[in-house]
């Protein structure tokens, strides 16, 4: 039996990335496999497992064939949606982080090495069956891709999940622009995001929110509504999720991603 196994490094390139760099870096993928499969950290629910249960939820008068997760990262959501989902397509710009998807997928299990204090490492194992997902495991296709720029076969599905995505999306207003094409009238789209804006991901005159636009401040909730109201309502209140990132031992990136739920005009 084989297991995803690497050694996170403290060289330049992993502790300082530039933009996308980061997430082919050993520590961006110990860290995410930790937030996707590792323990719940200070009382906060693991956030890849609850926001697929939700978006799983909020589909009761859907049937549940066809599922999109885009930035799927190393595949816990993907997996999760599987459980009640025909066919999950998991989609992520990181070819390192859906090989890493792909081996958990064949092996089952998940070892991977956490940085607890300077050059100190602990080892963390996990498998799909004790979180109840590796009888539907194959019912997930992952696959290296650009969210704004899918292939002509991502289309039809009944969700399409974007987590974490938008705020680092070159052009996030053409992809919301676009996103109605991916979705069966009726269909679901579950956005989650920190909004947490860069320009090393996201030129400042494309965000969403947070800038003033013409002297005024815009909120990217705002920015989301201008950008799918053509073709989505909102369909009940925003949720805020908390989620938590494992630094080192005694280091951890606590954030909230506030969760949208558009309902494509049927």
């Amino acid at each position: 039996m084989t297991s995803v196994s690497f050694l996170p490094c403290r060289s330049d390139k992993d502790v300082s990335p530039t933009g996308y760099a980061r997430y082919q870096s050993d520590v961006a993928v110990s860290q995410y496999c930790d937030a996707h499969y590792g323990p719940d950290k200070f009382g906060v629910a693991n956030f890849s497992a609850t926001l697929a249960r939700l978006c799983i939820s909020e589909l009761n008068h859907l049937p549940q064939c066809r599922a999109l997760d885009l930035g799927c990262a190393v595949g816990r959501s993907a997996f999760e949606l599987a459980t009640c989902f025909d066919q999950v397509d998991a989609v992520d710009f990181s070819s390192r982080f859906i090989d890493i998807a792909r081996r958990i997928q064949k092996s089952g299990w998940v070892h991977y090495r956490l940085i607890e204090e300077g050059n100190l490492i602990s080892d963390r194992k996990m498998s799909l069956a004790d979180l109840g997902l590796k009888e539907s495991a194959d019912k997930v296709c992952f696959s290296q891709g650009n969210a704004q720029d899918l292939e002509p076969r991502c289309r039809d599905y009944q969700l399409v999940l974007a987590a974490n995505l938008v705020d680092r999306l070159t052009s996030p207003g053409r992809f919301l622009s676009e996103i109605h094409q991916q979705l069966v009238p009726g269909g679901l789209l579950v956005i989650a995001s920190p909004y947490d804006w860069l320009e090393k991901f996201t030129p400042q005159k494309q965000w969403l929110g947070g800038r003033y636009r013409t002297g005024r401040p815009l909120d990217s909730l705002s920015g989301l509504e201008e950008k799918l109201g053509r073709h989505f309502a909102l369909c009940r209140e925003p949720r805020e999720l908390e989620f938590v990132i494992h630094k080192t031992g005694r280091t951890f990136n606590h954030s909230i991603s506030q969760v949208t739920f558009w309902q494509r005009h049927g």
